[in-house]
């Protein structure tokens, strides 16, 4: 068989192949409409899958002799059947990691979705599935890059040296990447403890925000002013933070009041009751209004708390019943405004004299 033959065999294989793979995910394409793993397949594999079929349809046709049978040729075509058998194996290794992407992103797609009291257990799932399969993706790479080394006649010749070294290299190696390793360990920590989720509502370093992003190594705090705040997983597992969001969303907001003595408090109870009896944000279950302290300087402190559906919510709420009440109070009783007191000689010889009347 002439060289043009040989060729001519080679570009009809690589392009049945890629023919194939087209065929196949106009296939997925038309079926993803009404099944979801087939939607995401198309969107993460179809790359992958047409490199794979090209290199693999290359690598069963093609011969070093096809290039020519002098020493130099047959050095060439080994070279380029060397290259491509690594792109082989770089292209299965993509197409397996894109592959258990898609699996896992029609789980997480069905999680999203859960809302009301699920919604806890299925942000949990979602935390774990996403850092599990980051630990796959750099199994499988560090996989593929040792059977990328072992194909080197060269490197199987010091495989043994490498394997006898292996523990000496692997101490060397955990002492240096102590702290990258003991942040992997921290993320699987907080992953499978279920202590954190995405979505979370969190206070850390005095600062309120939602879990954005939580990776093996590093956490992503969305703060409420849209700031992000990053911080290594270790951090969450080597000191305190709040978690709002632990065993449900539900937020008692409080909201806190100094006024004059002379506040009918009866009377402001009644209007706080009102009040958010009208406001969508009171999730219909706790309040209460108390005089929660006697200040030294001639003040009152009441506390006001309602219930909210989250902390959004809570925080929007508390601002609202702040806002009328001290509206309620200034418009209706102005007396109850808050004022400082000052004894002097003058009220002093006012306030005696005004006894010694009554008397």
């Amino acid at each position: 068989m002439t060289s043009t033959a040989h060729w001519l065999i080679l570009a009809v294989s690589v392009a049945g192949a890629i023919l194939l793979v087209e065929l196949a995910r106009r296939a997925l394409t038309r079926a993803g409409r009404k099944w979801d793993l087939a939607r995401h397949l198309v969107e993460r594999c179809a790359w992958p899958a047409f490199a794979v079929a090209a290199t693999l349809s290359f690598n069963l046709v093609f011969e070093p002799s096809m290039i020519g049978v002098s020493r130099e040729d047959l050095a060439v075509g080994a070279v380029i059947e060397r290259v491509v058998g690594l792109v082989s194996i770089v292209g299965l290794t993509w197409l397996i990691i894109q592959a258990s992407y898609a699996l896992t992103d029609l789980v997480m797609d069905r999680l999203v979705q859960v809302e009301g009291e699920r919604n806890r257990r299925a942000r949990r799932i979602m935390t774990q599935i996403g850092l599990v399969r980051r630990v796959a993706t750099a199994v499988v790479i560090v996989v593929a890059f040792g059977v990328m080394l072992f194909s080197f006649p060269q490197v199987q010749a010091l495989g043994a040296g490498l394997l006898a070294s292996a523990g000496i290299a692997g101490a060397i190696i955990g002492i240096a990447a102590q702290p990258t390793l003991g942040n992997m360990v921290a993320g699987l920590q907080l992953a499978f403890s279920d202590a954190l989720r995405l979505d979370d509502v969190v206070v850390v370093e005095e600062e309120w925000g939602r879990i954005e992003e939580l990776t093996l190594t590093y956490v992503v705090l969305r703060l409420w002013d849209e700031r992000r705040l990053v911080l290594p997983v270790s951090y969450f597992t080597q000191n305190p933070f709040e978690n709002w969001t632990r065993h449900g969303s539900r937020v008692i907001a409080a909201v806190y009041l100094r006024v004059d003595w002379a506040v009918p408090v009866d009377k402001l109870r009644e209007e706080l009751y009102r009040f958010i009896q009208g406001n969508p944000l009171w999730d219909q279950k706790d309040w209460t209004l108390q005089v929660t302290d006697v200040l030294p300087n001639g003040l009152v402190e009441l506390r006001g708390l309602m219930s909210a559906a989250d902390s959004a919510s809570a925080w929007d709420l508390k601002c609202d019943v702040r806002e009328h009440l001290v509206t309620y109070i200034r418009e209706n009783y102005p007396d109850a405004l808050p004022r400082f007191r000052i004894e002097t000689p003058e009220t002093r010889a006012g306030a005696s004299w005004r006894s010694g009347a009554r008397e």
